[in-house]
């Protein structure tokens, strides 16, 4: 597997569109993990690491708003795409109030679709980046002028907040 992909989680409930989405990301370079349903998505997200997420809205037992509020909750990087055939003007300023990235309408244009997930990646290591160097400023901070006990100290609750 390639380290330069980008890891894409997709979440939806119709499976043959699952499987015909997958199918024509990974042929332009995704690394992507499938989910029918919200419970799959948020054990998926427990156990592997995503730079993106595209989720459905309505499915059965836990819905897209759900699976985006505790995504975005757990995932401080992650950005989430919501792509649904059930929009509503409502539903999108709701997922945009949790955090979704972008709101797009199904059926969906591949090239527009391949744009969204660029920008949301841009957006995602923008954010990574700023984060990291507000840490390293911060340990640079400490590293004037403080016991090397302390540095270690800060340096852990650091690492605890970025968990």
């Amino acid at each position: 597997m390639d380290e330069k992909q980008i890891k894409l989680l997709i979440v939806d409930d119709e499976v043959k569109f699952l499987n015909s989405i997958a199918q024509r990301l990974e042929m332009r370079g995704f690394d992507v993990t499938k989910a029918s349903n919200g419970q799959e998505a948020v054990a998926a997200a427990q156990s592997g690491k995503f730079d993106l997420a595209l989720l459905d809205l309505k499915m059965p037992g836990m819905d897209g708003t759900e699976v985006l509020a505790v995504l975005k909750k757990e995932h401080k990087y992650l950005e989430v795409i919501i792509l649904t055939g059930h929009g509503s003007m409502d539903s999108a300023v709701e997922c945009t109030k949790l955090g979704a990235f972008s709101y797009l309408p199904k059926p969906y244009e591949l090239e527009k679709l391949l744009d969204t997930l660029r920008q949301a990646y841009e957006a995602r290591l923008n954010k990574k980046f700023q984060s990291d160097q507000a840490r390293m400023d911060k340990i640079a901070r400490l590293a004037t002028g403080s016991s090397a006990l302390s540095i270690l100290r800060e340096m852990r609750k650091l690492d605890d907040e970025e968990k």
